[in-house]
């Protein structure tokens, strides 16, 4: 068996272009799916599929790890980079597909079965909806409630905000105060039972994420994401030891020397990485091993589109110390249009419970993606009060 072809399908979604990458193979009807979605670099990432395709048309499919070290050690520079890294995710998320499909098993199957019968989901406030999300302004903390009561409403037990707003390297109580008072309201809104998470984009300074950190740990948040740039491991570990509040991070590292470096200075409780960025199925068990060594937790970045879904979930129910996925459904009203899953979502709980399609278990609708070809995706730009530049 060969793989004959390695081809790109991008899909406007507006926020992102979805990156839909499709290994074909020299047995009829034997393909694989992938996805290497990178806002703002969709053609830079297509370009990187293109030259590492050059590697390995022609190569056994099933031979992922020598495919895996081939794309990330060859044409001398490593794949550390988030172009190169998302483009070789895309690729070996592909090749599991395919290796399940010629076993006739899910992938959870091919990584030592199922560890847990059910997954459960989160949500942004809004579902994914760019304008409720990002936009919102935390000055209108009724809004952040009334988003919250309706995550709850769509059957959410857990829920994601933004409710830390950019701020310059050192700031007064106004920027703190504000993101008090929308945690404060959603709590109020959804009582204690219901886990709320607050994502801070790496936005702010060391200083200011200590600040934020600090004045919202007693509202209980199941975790505080990405308090300061994630380059700065030691102020995350510094974040960390301050706080009850478990901190999230890792949804920017693209390998396993970085989770390494990460772990090692005890930054994080939650392991967020995204399986479209760092390496794809192949490095993200032996991120998971190291994180399991150090008794952190696993809850992926998955903001992008449905194979990146497939992927988190497959790769959920064979790892011990994954806690919870992340997801949206309300990104694009056409979403279920582009792809048929073989997982089962119970909306009461908004639990997923494995399918026993082989390998990823879904398909990708063609046709569909076609109706949807690639539009620069929407600017999003963060200027302090002064003029500077920030931190979207």
């Amino acid at each position: 068996m060969k793989i004959t072809a390695v081809e790109t399908l991008v899909c406007h979604a507006r926020m992102r272009n979805w990156i839909f990458v499709k290994v074909v193979t020299d047995q009829p009807g034997l393909i694989g799916w992938g996805e290497a979605t990178l806002e703002w670099h969709t053609r830079a990432v297509v370009g990187a599929v293109e030259d590492l395709a050059e590697l390995i048309v022609g190569q056994d499919p099933i031979r992922i790890e020598f495919l895996w070290q081939m794309m990330w050690r060859q044409h001398f520079w490593h794949g550390t980079g988030v172009t190169r890294s998302t483009a070789i995710s895309g690729i070996d998320l592909a090749l599991w597909d395919i290796l399940g499909k010629v076993h006739g098993v899910p992938c959870h199957r091919l990584m030592g079965g199922p560890v847990r019968d059910q997954i459960r989901l989160y949500s942004h406030l809004g579902g994914g909806n760019m304008e409720q999300f990002y936009e919102t302004n935390v000055d209108n903390a009724q809004q952040f409630a009334e988003l919250a009561q309706k995550s709850v409403a769509d059957g959410f037990t857990a829920f994601k905000s933004m409710a830390v707003p950019p701020t310059m390297p050192v700031e007064g109580k106004k920027a703190v105060a504000a993101a008090e008072s929308c945690v404060a309201a959603m709590r109020e809104a959804v009582g204690p039972d219901i886990d709320i998470m607050v994502d801070c984009h790496a936005r702010p300074s060391p200083a200011m994420g200590m600040q934020f950190a600090k004045a919202l740990d007693p509202y209980g948040l199941y975790f505080f994401e990405e308090p300061c740039w994630p380059e700065n491991i030691q102020s995350l570990a510094d974040i960390n030891a301050a706080v009850t509040t478990p901190i999230a991070t890792g949804e920017r590292m693209t390998h396993l020397a970085q989770f390494r470096d990460l772990f090692a200075a005890r930054g994080c409780e939650i392991c967020q990485l995204d399986l479209t960025h760092c390496g794809g199925l192949s490095e993200a068990r032996r991120i998971a091993a190291l994180a399991d060594a150090h008794r952190i937790a696993l809850a992926p970045h998955n903001p992008q589109g449905p194979v990146s879904t497939a992927a988190s979930l497959e790769f959920g129910f064979s790892q011990p110390g994954y806690i919870i996925c992340e997801s949206v459904h309300n990104d694009v009203p056409w979403r279920q249009d582009i792809v048929d899953e073989g997982f089962e979502i119970d909306l009461a709980t908004r639990t997923v419970t494995p399918g026993d399609r082989p390998g990823l278990g879904i398909e990708i609708n063609e046709e569909e993606v076609n109706k949807h070809p690639f539009e620069q995706e929407l600017p999003q730009r963060v200027f302090y009060r002064d003029g500077a530049v920030g931190d979207w």
